[in-house]
C-alpha cells in the first residue's frame, strides 16, 4: 500500500511541476503579446511527462559553454521541459507570434489540468487517511 501511495504521489508531483512550468510559459506569452518580435513558446507536456516519469532514458545533462560553469546536479525543480516555438496562426507585421485568444485557451486548459491534479492528490491523501483510521 505504501509503495503504491508513494508512486501515485510521485507521479502527481511530477505532473504538477510540469503543469506549473507550462503555466509560467503561457503567462509569459500573454505578458509579451504586444512585444515586437516576441516568439510564442510552449511545452509539449506529454513528451515532458513521459521523459520525467521514465520514458526518457535517464537524466538530462546541462550544456557547459565554459569550463567555469558548475555541474547541473540538483536543479531548482529537477525537471526541464523542452520549450518549443508555437506556430503562428496569423503572422503580425511586428514579428510577434502570440495570438492572445490561443494563449488564453491554452492557459485555461492547463489551469483545469492543474486543478484535476490537485484534486487527485487530495483524494489520494483522503483515501490513505481513511485506511489509517480504519475506514470510518
Amino acid at each position: 500500500m505504501l509503495s503504491r501511495l508513494d508512486n501515485d504521489l510521485a507521479f502527481v508531483q511530477t505532473a504538477l511541476k510540469l503543469r506549473a512550468q507550462r503555466q509560467e510559459v503561457l503567462a509569459a506569452n500573454l505578458a509579451n503579446a504586444d512585444t515586437p518580435n516576441f516568439k510564442a513558446r510552449d511545452v509539449d507536456f506529454a513528451a515532458a511527462l513521459k521523459g520525467a516519469v521514465g520514458g526518457g532514458g535517464g537524466g538530462l545533462e546541462l550544456a557547459r559553454t565554459s569550463p567555469r560553469h558548475l555541474g547541473g546536479a540538483g536543479g531548482s525543480t529537477g525537471l526541464a521541459a523542452e520549450l518549443k516555438y508555437r506556430e503562428s496562426v496569423q503572422p503580425s507585421l511586428d514579428g510577434n507570434t502570440v495570438d492572445a485568444d490561443v494563449e488564453r485557451a491554452h492557459f485555461s486548459e492547463n489551469a483545469l489540468h492543474l486543478q484535476f491534479l490537485l484534486d487527485r492528490a487530495r483524494s489520494t491523501f483522503s483515501t490513505a487517511r481513511m485506511a489509517l483510521e480504519g475506514g470510518n
